[in-house]
């Protein structure tokens, strides 16, 4: 009797052990999945309010002076644009908002916050819309104008590279840094 109920212990520890192998600070069923390129329609930009956080008229960072744009209209660029991912997923954007690094979206360092761009590989030509709402890139910003979600990534064909090669346009509805007081 002792001896199967040592048998009956050690079977039910291994079970309880080898469960929580696959519950109990599992990363695998914490880590988000990453989307396929195939992955959901493209956003539809829509009118927002401009955030409370991330729209002040200048900021520094890393020793740089930055300006927020008054308004996104007109915004037009080239540059280089670089991905940010599971670093950084679930914490606060400058918006305020959880990052989401499988959501369609991007980090510039002066657009108002939020805002809509349209960004172009222009080594591939694969394009996507993108709702700005965090700031960034801080690594080479003399070189690099956006960062982009990892889910943005996939679709412009730039995970495997890092950066690529972009073109940036802002797109309608303009955002405003401020909410404009009515006449």
């Amino acid at each position: 009797m002792e001896r199967a109920q040592r048998l009956t212990l050690a079977v039910s520890v291994a079970a309880i052990g080898l469960g929580g192998c696959t519950m109990i600070g599992s990363t695998e069923l914490d880590r988000p999945r990453p989307p396929s390129e195939a992955s959901g329609p493209e956003p539809r930009p829509r009118e927002e309010p401009p955030s409370r956080a991330g729209n002040m008229v200048e900021y520094e960072q890393s020793g740089r002076t930055y300006r927020v744009l008054d308004s996104s209209y007109g915004y037009d660029e080239r540059g280089i644009a670089s991905w940010y991912g599971e670093q950084f997923h679930g914490r606060p954007t400058s918006s305020g908002e959880p990052f989401d690094m499988n959501q369609l979206s991007a980090a510039h360092r002066t657009l108002p916050l939020p805002s809509w761009v349209r960004v172009t590989n222009l080594a591939n030509g694969r394009s996507v819309l993108l709702r700005v709402n965090d700031r960034g890139p801080f690594a080479d910003p003399d070189r690099r104008i956006l960062d982009v979600s990892y889910a943005a990534a996939v679709r412009l064909g730039m995970v495997g590279t890092g950066t690529a090669s972009v073109r940036v346009q802002a797109v309608e509805p303009w955002q405003s840094r401020v909410r404009q007081a009515l006449r």
